[in-house]
């Protein structure tokens, strides 16, 4: 026993042979207590002016398993936590709380283990003081990794500061139904793009001392009907194709953790998916981090197993090696002595626990001893507004953009609410630290020269907001719009236990976990609102936020320039104004196709070759403006385009007066194939940006599975043939061409 603790003091030993010899300590109870993170951290405290109390229920479960595994959103304040900066934890405030809790749990625990603090960061952390992003869709529309990169670098260096272990990160799902409320919290409907934003958003926190739980695996996006947490119908190689991607991706970045799907996959629910969990992301994937439960979901197996300790170690078995909120892992001792899991299968998962308590250093610094700064300190602000600036995507422009500076009228449900702009999981923002489109577009022009009218509400038409907002166009010289939907939990909306949203009669909110819906269009009243405005004759500037793409046929044909963006964030009055006026370049690309109906569905552009997608008999088109689409403010023009077997060169100019930005993307089609493969695949992209009349020559090495596909036997290799090639820009093709496949040339690259 001497030998055990010297070994798990010795700093410089091995962090598993550490972990190791505490296991060869630890009781059963306290060897589950370290797999359970079962408590929502936010109930946890009671917060007495700059004091922190802790609750019953708390102290009571430390005592119970003789400490904690991990401890979920002790930061997290939102409407449903009901933090706010009154009686949550605040940037100045965080390691009282955080010292509190942790030296609790360390003087508490027979072998004084310290707990790993895990928290919600899907688009920025979900804290008081704490900086948002964009939401995923819009950070896709930017096609810019390495800005991504950048910003979650800035949010994990206060994560860092604040002792938080694990980001809890939404880079896995994939788009494939609009319908679906969480669609903001994707990337892309395309593999090839969500693993490059999910790779570098990985980079990016873990690179700031952060570890990193990619969420969610899998198939999640590939919901049925958009509904939420519903079966994936499709088979291995759909998965394998367009889900599985960015799971790779994460590995590969180096991600900690990995956080199953609540959805099941052919019948099989992902929590209880032991080729999924162990055979794909262990064995294939070299993957040896921890796996995580999504809320409640081991809970949710019992429908199956009809037992709470039968779903504890079925999820157990089948890979999950932590808990959340659930009570099926609390009776893991239980299952053990009743001969449903042994305890070396326990062990194991205990093992990479503890091993990366060891390997943050929890032992040897397990407090906080710096003071905790706002989100500006680490320049989240700055890289927010700038991402927000490059997802901004122009649909159509008859040349009344860029603005100049003249008598405008803003207006419409979304130009003047912040947490309309900034999507599901937002702590309370200050207002002092957003800006909302009127705020944004009367900081750049001036008080003088803005009207405001709110003109319509988000679901409700109002015969008086509208004549207000008519009778004020006609004393203007443009009129901004600003259309969409919302995400926002601060109006009225209930929870379920899990914190998604429950269907209400009292609509607040159309987007979001728990918000799905059966019809894309953009709600009617908003619609008949926009073609009021339209008859006065005044250039009419709209602008979609929202997240998720909409039908937005009649918006389009209402307007004279039409901006799709994406939650911007809570700095995305200032970033849109900019695009507006030309102070930049409209550098956004869709990151997802926009259909015409929701009927059209699914109009992703890479289906199967084996269909024609949107070919109906009362349908000229399924899709109103496709993937990459996206206009400039000024021109392009490529030549001596070329592909071969492991590069792509060309030459770009930039054909206008002013400075602009491109995104070329590689698409290519695979012929002669043992299996059906897509219409077509994005395989590469960059965004070239290009002073007015420069021109450049670029030659890039393509990536070595550039080439590859899975072929009749779901092997993954080059299969010789033909394979055609497009460029693309903008939605338009610039360049095409053919080149041969040939068996094992990856290897040659």
């Amino acid at each position: 026993m001497k030998d055990a603790y010297k070994t798990i003091y010795d700093e410089f030993a091995a962090p598993e042979k550490r972990a190791k010899a505490l296991l060869g300590l630890m009781t059963l109870k306290e060897k589950v207590g370290q797999l359970n993170q079962h408590l929502y951290g936010f109930n946890i405290f009671e917060r007495k002016g700059e004091k922190f109390e802790l609750t019953e229920e708390f102290k009571k479960e430390v005592d119970e398993f003789g400490g904690i595994g991990v401890l979920y959103g002790l930061y997290r304040a939102d409407p449903w936590s009901g933090k706010t900066s009154e009686n949550g934890i605040t940037a100045a405030l965080t390691p009282k709380a955080y010292n509190t809790v942790q030296h609790y749990v360390i003087e508490h625990s027979r072998l004084h283990i310290p707990m790993l603090l895990s928290t919600e960061c899907p688009h920025g952390h979900q804290a008081l003081d704490a900086g948002l992003l964009p939401v995923n869709l819009a950070v896709g529309a930017t096609f810019d990794g390495e800005l991504l990169r950048k910003a979650f670098k800035a949010c994990g260096k206060q994560l860092k500061d604040m002792n938080v272990d694990f980001a809890l990160m939404s880079v896995l799902d994939v788009c494939r139904d609009p319908r679906w409320g969480r669609s903001e919290e994707c990337y892309s409907e395309d593999p090839y793009l969500s693993s490059v934003m999910a790779e570098n958003a990985i980079k990016g926190m873990r690179s700031s001392g952060v570890a990193t739980v990619a969420k969610h695996l899998c198939a999640q996006g590939e919901t049925k009907g958009g509904v939420n947490a519903s079966a994936a119908l499709i088979g291995e190689r759909e998965l394998k194709e367009i889900h599985l991607p960015p799971v790779k991706a994460a590995v590969k970045a180096g991600t900690d953790g990995v956080m199953a799907a609540y959805n099941e996959i052919d019948g099989v629910y992902c929590h209880a998916n032991d080729k999924l969990l162990n055979g794909i992301l262990r064995d294939e994937y070299g993957f040896d981090g921890i796996v995580m439960a999504d809320g409640c979901a081991v809970d949710a197996l019992t429908q199956m197993t009809g037992d709470t300790e039968k779903s504890a170690a079925l999820a157990l078995k089948s890979g999950v090696d932590v808990s959340l909120w659930d009570k099926a892992f609390t009776t893991l001792a239980d299952a053990c002595e009743h001969g449903l899991i042994s305890e070396k299968e326990i062990d194991e998962a205990v093992l990479r626990v503890l091993t990366l308590k060891f390997e943050r250093g929890l032992f040897e610094r397990p407090y906080i001893d710096k003071k905790v700064q706002k989100a500006a300190y680490y320049r989240i602000p700055e890289l927010s507004s700038k991402l927000s600036e490059e997802s901004v995507v122009c649909l159509k422009n008859t040349g009344v953009l860029p603005l100049k500076k003249c008598r405008i009228l803003v207006t419409g449900p979304n130009a003047n609410d912040i947490y309309r702009q900034s999507g599901d999981y937002t702590p309370p923002v200050d207002d002092g630290d957003a800006s909302t489109i009127l705020k944004g577009i009367t900081d750049r022009i001036g008080k003088e020269n803005v009207v405001y009218a709110e003109g319509c509400r988000l679901f409700e038409f109002d015969e008086k907001l509208c004549g207000d907002a008519v009778k004020k166009a006609k004393e203007c010289d443009a009129l901004v719009v600003v259309l969409g939907g919302s995400s926002s939990r601060f109006e009225s909306v209930k929870y379920d236990i899990n914190g998604a949203a429950l269907k209400d009669d009292r609509i607040s909110m159309d987007c979001g976990e728990g918000r799905d819906i059966s019809d894309i269009r953009l709600n009617a009243s908003q619609t008949r609102f926009l073609k009021e405005l339209k008859k006065t004759g005044k250039p009419v500037i709209t602008i979609i936020i929202s997240g998720r793409p909409y039908g937005v046929k009649e918006v389009n044909e209402e307007s004279d320039a039409l901006l799709q963006c994406f939650y911007p964030g809570p700095y995305g009055g200032e970033a849109v104004s900019r695009v507006l006026f030309g102070d930049c370049d409209v550098t956004g690309r869709l990151p997802v196709s926009i259909p015409e109906t929701s009927g059209s569905l699914p109009v992703y552009y890479n289906h199967k070759a084996s269909y024609n997608t949107g070919n109906y008999a009362d349908e000229k088109n399924g899709t109103l403006f496709p993937f990459g689409y996206g206009l400039s403010y000024t021109g392009f023009k490529f030549k001596n385009c070329s592909l071969t077997r492991d590069r792509i060169s060309f030459t770009v100019k930039n054909t206008g007066k002013r400075c602009g930005t491109c995104v070329p993307m590689l698409f290519l089609r695979h012929r002669e194939t043992e299996a059906v493969q897509r219409v077509a695949e994005l395989k590469w992209f960059k965004r070239i940006e290009l002073e007015p009349g420069e021109e450049i020559c670029l030659t890039e090495k393509l990536d070595c599975d550039t080439f590859k596909t899975y072929d009749g036997n779901l092997r993954f290799t080059t299969e010789p043939g033909k394979t055609e090639w497009k460029l693309c820009e903008g939605g338009k093709t610039v360049a095409e061409g053919t080149v041969q496949r040939q068996r094992g040339h990856e290897n040659e690259i």
